[in-house]
């Protein structure tokens, strides 16, 4: 027989006085958690029917393995308390909840199920934006010392940030861009008789002021990734040095000037990558031209190329023999002479096939030819381990000799391409 004053499911027969759910279309249905979860149907009832929870206050929350036992009721008042009297006030939460709790206990349950427990996990995110870090050290110590040095972005000495009025501990400014900008919001006030034309207008200084507010980041954003700090400083030119990049055309510079309104729309690395895309557009273009003047000429193969080459610049030099005024002709022919029979110079026996053809074409001896081939190569090997090359070629090697020689070289194998 049933007790009196105690509830039992209708379908599984369990008691529900501490929690039950009625059914608000059918009498005296009522259900379990267990059933209710689970959608049991009886009768007239069906799992879709409104339902009201009826609590009686004594089930617990967390399950009855929970630390303290602390009841459905109990846990309401705490939350009731947390938002009345604010986090840290465990003796007037402890009031609030009952007799029977005390501040230590009341501390420990909110810590342990509300902020370490699976729901401050679920609602409290892990980073949150805008907080605000406390740095101080808990021992009454010196400041962390990640606030004790600039910031790496811009890296200058304390002299170097009273020169620019800059705040490291802040990453701010002492005069910043639109300095009197706080103005239009520093007498705004909302008062109950406003009507709307007065709220509309303290409404478009508010909008005034955080556009003005996201210009003066979008101006700290640009001096930070264009680097114009250090070149106000003077640093810039030190990274250069240190960092040797290829070599800016006039073309290249000029068009530099034109696009410097684009700068704002675009990163520094950005703009980089786009002139470094643009010259490599370039070199592409000029490798292409040379690969149909091959084909066009019959050249199939790049090994067929370096005697090309040759004989193209053995002809050249021939017409330009030709045109030559009577005095500078003569010295030329004299330099013709002297390399007239180079097979009878000594070292020739050391030079293969290609390079006797190739010092046939440029007038040099094979002597003069296997000491620049051994300095070129000496520079590359210590290029490649580090090492700081400091030898200069003979005066004799101009830049188009040096040129081929650079290029007969790298095509045979003898250098990378990067190092010519």
């Amino acid at each position: 027989m049933a007790e009196l004053g105690k509830k039992y499911c209708v379908y599984c027969l369990a008691e529900v006085s501490p929690l039950r759910f009625r059914c608000t279309e059918c009498q005296d249905i009522e259900l379990c958690p267990e059933c209710f979860s689970a959608g049991a149907e009886i009768g007239h009832h069906r799992r879709y029917h409104g339902y009201q929870l009826v609590d009686g206050g004594r089930f617990t929350l967390w399950g009855p393995e929970a630390e303290g036992g602390w009841t459905s009721r109990e846990e309401q008042l705490l939350l009731d308390a947390i938002e009345q009297f604010g986090f840290g006030n465990w003796e007037d939460m402890a009031a609030h909840v009952g007799a029977s709790r005390t501040p230590q206990e009341v501390m420990e349950h909110y810590v342990s199920m509300y902020i370490h427990g699976n729901l401050g996990k679920a609602c409290i995110p892990d980073t949150i934006p805008n907080r605000v870090t406390d740095h101080t050290c808990p021992s009454g110590g010196p400041l962390s010392p990640s606030l004790t040095t600039p910031l790496p972005p811009l890296d200058i000495s304390v002299a170097e940030q009273q020169q620019l009025g800059y705040m490291p501990l802040r990453d701010d400014y002492e005069i910043e861009y639109d300095q009197d900008a706080e103005t239009l919001i520093s007498g705004l006030s909302v008062n109950y008789d406003d009507d709307d034309v007065e709220i509309e207008l303290k409404r478009a200084h508010v909008d005034m002021y955080v556009r003005k507010l996201k210009e003066r980041q979008r101006r700290k954003n640009i001096a930070r990734d264009y680097n114009l700090v250090p070149a106000f400083l003077g640093k810039d030119r030190k990274e250069k040095e240190k960092t040797a990049k290829r070599k800016v055309t006039k073309e290249e510079k000029e068009l530099r000037l034109k696009l410097r309104p684009l700068y704002q729309f675009m990163s520094c690395k950005e703009f980089d990558d786009l002139f470094e895309n643009m010259h490599k557009e370039k070199m592409l273009r000029a490798k292409i031209r040379e690969l149909q003047r091959y084909r066009r000429n019959g050249i199939t193969k790049m090994e067929e190329s370096a005697e090309y080459e040759a004989a193209r610049h053995k002809r050249e030099k021939r017409k330009e023999n030709k045109n030559t005024a009577g005095s500078k002709r003569g010295k030329e022919d004299g330099k013709d002479s002297e390399f007239a029979a180079i097979e009878n110079l000594p070292g020739f026996e050391l030079l293969s096939d290609r390079e006797k053809v190739l010092c046939s074409s440029v007038n040099l001896s094979p002597a003069r030819y296997v000491t620049v081939k051994t300095i070129i190569i000496k520079d590359h090997l210590q290029k490649r381990q580090g090492i700081p090359s400091k030898s200069r070629l003979p005066s004799y090697l101009d830049k188009v000799l040096k040129k081929r020689i650079l290029n007969f070289l790298t095509e045979s194998g003898w250098i990378s391409r990067d190092a010519s």
